[in-house]
């Protein structure tokens, strides 16, 4: 993982460029990719980014018996994590990592963009109760304006959240600033930092549409 790079605003962004997540970014940015192994794929990317996700968790160690002999051994502290999912796109990261915290609470925002403004519009919103207690981490594939993702951890901060990180797979700068100029206090965790948005605010080079690509609409 590289360090942290911090932004005008204090905020800081992680990107994971472990070899293993590389090479299976370039597998989901390739257009010649299916359906069935881009859900794959993206699914085993969100396994990796949640161990950078959850490296700060805290543990205590506690005695238990090995087949040879008594010892202390580090356990979690019982955490109490959330995991939202911006919807549609979210849900491809959600499933992998619920398969390493399946004790997780779950959360879905569902927005999408409207196509002239470019404005977020809330259709959704279910969330777990006391997250002002929890670890709430926000996963969307894309972070492109960034507009989705400030409207989503806004209302998560809304309901009470106090920790939250934001995970994703690919971020344009444009998005990372607005962001993180809206949200200085919630890390970002991704995988790459694409070179720019195009007129219709896509990443590129960037993956195409997440969402699409994963459920084979257009």
């Amino acid at each position: 993982m590289t360090n942290p790079t911090k932004l005008a605003t204090n905020a800081s962004i992680e990107v994971v460029d472990h070899p293993l997540v590389q090479h299976k970014l370039t597998l989901i940015r390739n257009r010649e990719t299916g359906t069935t192994l881009f859900r794959t794929v993206l699914r085993e990317i969100s396994l990796l980014l949640a161990y950078e996700v959850c490296r700060d968790l805290k543990t205590e160690n506690i005695e238990i018996d090995t087949p040879l002999e008594s010892t202390s051994s580090p356990k979690l502290e019982g955490e109490n994590l959330c995991l939202i999912s911006i919807l549609r796109a979210g849900n491809g990261l959600l499933d992998g990592m619920l398969d390493l915290m399946p004790s997780a609470r779950v959360g879905h925002i569902g927005l999408y963009r409207e196509p002239e403004t470019l404005v977020p519009v809330e259709y959704y919103i279910k969330l777990p109760d006391r997250l002002e207690e929890r670890l709430c981490i926000v996963v969307d594939p894309m972070l492109a304006t960034g507009g989705s993702a400030i409207a989503a951890v806004h209302q998560v901060k809304q309901a009470g959240a106090k920790r939250i990180k934001f995970v994703c797979v690919v971020a344009a700068p444009e998005g990372l600033a607005a962001f993180a100029k809206a949200h200085p206090d919630v890390p970002v965790i991704t995988a790459a930092i694409d070179r720019e948005l195009d007129d219709h605010s896509y990443i590129r080079p960037g993956l195409g549409d997440a969402g699409d690509r994963m459920f084979g609409t257009k």
